[in-house]
């Protein structure tokens, strides 16, 4: 961390910001400011907007703690700016994030890496909803945006294809329907925690990530070993190749009726949500890692040059 006269390093909690998934940070931005607190931090929380570097300048913060979710936050923008102005800062850098953000990129680098993953296009939004663009079932999403976002899942005895609306980018990635259950595995630094069932009545979307009884999760998930492992493994393998630091997650898809063949990689992402209850903090702490122990390592882990 950056040096200092203060006998409490001063953290500057960045949250808010423009993207779709606003709302989502403020909450997780306010929960790890008051946990920083709580640890002896002295903090000020930034909602950020253009005035973003100037705000930094005034407020000449030690660390960034970055608690941005979606475009601009996640994407390597502001992870671009820290970088300028010096700042150390948490989670993952430039490059990391711009590539975990590009879903079709992340496929790519997941492939080169030997990891499963499903078959999955960019086609121009107008092209999608003019016709099959894959054979049904598929799932439509924007290729560079978080917290399942847009979905659009076209189920397999659809007979016509999706109607994609304007808040859709012109470009969107069609993906190959992926069977089973929901899993998601976290991994702090170079360890992978363990691994959560995600139960939903439905599909995992925004709604469901994010209201109040949308999902139930069971950690440590019930899975054959074989599997169990294979997540803990692959999640490691996907923070390493795309560059990830600090705390990341990667999400799976499995079809039990196929066993480990049936195991496939979704996304990995660099944001993970971050309130006491969030898929990451609620994995830190079966591993007896507590929310403010855990905000704590990330600020000791921020750097520049990610």
């Amino acid at each position: 961390m950056g040096k200092s006269s203060r006998t409490a390093p001063k953290v500057a909690v960045l949250m808010g910001g423009p993207s779709a998934e606003r709302e989502v940070s403020l909450v997780s931005g306010r929960a790890c400011a008051t946990a920083l607190r709580g640890e002896g931090f002295e903090v000020i929380e930034l909602d950020a907007g253009r005035d973003l570097p100037a705000r930094l300048g005034d407020a000449r913060p030690d660390v960034v703690f970055n608690a941005l979710h979606g475009r601009w936050g996640e994407d390597g923008c502001v992870q671009g700016l820290l970088e300028w102005l010096g700042l150390p800062y948490t989670h993952s850098g430039v490059l990391a994030s711009a590539l975990a953000m590009d879903k079709q990129r992340t496929k790519a680098a997941y492939r080169a890496a030997g990891l499963p993953v499903v078959d999955s296009i960019l086609a121009p939004a107008a092209q999608v909803s003019a016709r099959h663009v894959m054979a049904p079932p598929y799932v439509v999403k924007p290729y560079n945006e978080g917290s399942s976002v847009g979905i659009h899942i076209v189920q397999e005895a659809a007979n016509t294809p999706p109607c994609l609306g304007p808040e859709m980018p012109q470009v969107v990635m069609v993906e190959a329907y992926a069977p089973g259950r929901e899993l998601t595995t976290t991994v702090m630094g170079d360890r992978a925690l363990t691994v959560t069932d995600i139960l939903t009545d439905g599909w995992y979307d925004y709604d469901a990530k994010y209201t109040t009884g949308g999902s139930r999760h069971v950690l440590p998930a019930d899975l054959p070993q074989e599997v169990f492992q294979a997540c803990l493994d692959h999640a490691l393998v996907a923070h390493e190749v795309l560059g990830c630091r600090g705390l990341s997650r990667t999400d799976f898809r499995w079809d039990a009726a196929r066993g480990i063949d049936g195991l496939v990689l979704l996304e990995t992402n660099t944001q993970p949500g971050m309130t006491p209850t969030s898929l990451s903090p609620e994995q830190a702490a079966h591993c007896g890692i507590s929310f403010g122990a855990l905000c704590r390592w990330i600020v000791e882990d921020a750097s520049c040059a990610r």
